[in-house]
């Protein structure tokens, strides 16, 4: 017998259909105890953990001991890195949330080119500008640095070239139009649009430093729609405070950010309060990839979004 086992009690109840032999059932971690899995885990093939969940312990975890895939909803992975015994894969969910994080991206570059937050406070006393000061910028003829080309990056290139943009794409090697990130140091000097969209792995955390941000033109915009440790955020506050640097960003280190963090109130910056993946509809995506990896495990075909090396 397959179990599938879903640890989110608004999952649905089963995922149909599915191929005969395969079960469905729900187990909240916590409910009993937070260190005891439910009695049925040794039967268990795939843990779908919920959406946010990282809080199932090591202990529980154990006893799993037929658990051959766990497969997240949410595109990053790192609570589960470095957790699971040797034969059990772990899949990302990718493709999940990409679009709608590409469009929080492309919504906060705009935000922040066509001036929409100035232009509402001017709504709000009843002000028309004059229209001469009232020029915004445009994506039309900007240099856009994307780091990261997966689903992510790969969306929110191509919605900046339909714009006008000149794109370029970073990844960790280089490969046919995408340079390494080795590059960055000499990439960065020559765009006015930088986008964090990769996962956070040792590598990545605090990349966003001070020889980063000093990289950057005056005026330029950093966006993150990744993961708040991959930025310094002193460093960036450092360089927001002076209006060097503008930013958008969906994720803060820390996260929330305290009340009173200066970062709140600084000129240029525009904060968003992780929703990336947070719209309609994630759900029904969610549920769409289990089921096609559950029918995949099934029937001993290969995995979609098998994480190697935190990507």
């Amino acid at each position: 017998m397959t179990v599938l086992c879903l640890c989110d009690p608004n999952a649905p109840a089963d995922v149909e259909p599915l191929p005969a032999g395969i079960e469905v059932r729900v187990w909240q971690p916590g409910a009993d105890s937070a260190e005891d899995a439910p009695q049925w885990a040794a039967e268990v093939d795939m843990l779908v953990p919920a959406y946010t969940e990282s809080s199932i312990s090591d202990h529980a975890l154990a006893r799993f001991t037929a658990l051959r895939v766990v497969q997240l909803l949410s595109a990053g992975v790192e609570p589960w890195l470095g957790r699971l015994p040797d034969g059990v894969a772990l899949c990302s969910g990718r493709g999940v949330h990409g679009a709608s994080t590409a469009e929080l991206a492309i919504a906060g570059i705009l935000n922040q080119l066509r001036r929409l937050a100035e232009f509402r406070a001017l709504q709000l006393r009843g002000e028309w500008p004059d229209l001469a000061a009232a020029r915004t910028e445009s994506l039309d003829g900007t240099r856009v640095l994307v780091i990261g080309a997966g689903d992510i990056g790969s969306r929110v290139a191509d919605v900046c070239r339909t714009l006008g943009a000149e794109v370029t794409l970073v990844a960790r090697r280089a490969r046919d139009g995408v340079h390494a990130t080795a590059e960055l140091p000499a990439l960065l000097p020559a765009h006015e649009i930088v986008v964090l969209a990769i996962p956070r792995t040792p590598q990545t955390e605090a990349m966003v430093d001070v020889p980063f941000l000093a990289a950057m033109p005056d005026g330029a915009l950093l966006v993150n729609v990744s993961r708040g440790v991959l930025v310094d955020t002193d460093a960036l506050l450092a360089e927001t405070v002076t209006g060097r640097l503008r930013a958008f960003l969906d994720v803060t280190d820390p996260e929330p950010l305290p009340a009173g963090h200066p970062l709140w109130r600084t000129p240029g910056v525009t904060i968003t309060p992780h929703i990336g993946g947070g719209t309609t509809g994630w759900r029904r995506r969610a549920y769409a990839l289990v089921r096609e990896q559950v029918i995949a495990l099934h029937e001993r075909r290969p995995l979609r979004n098998v994480v190697t090396d935190g990507y």
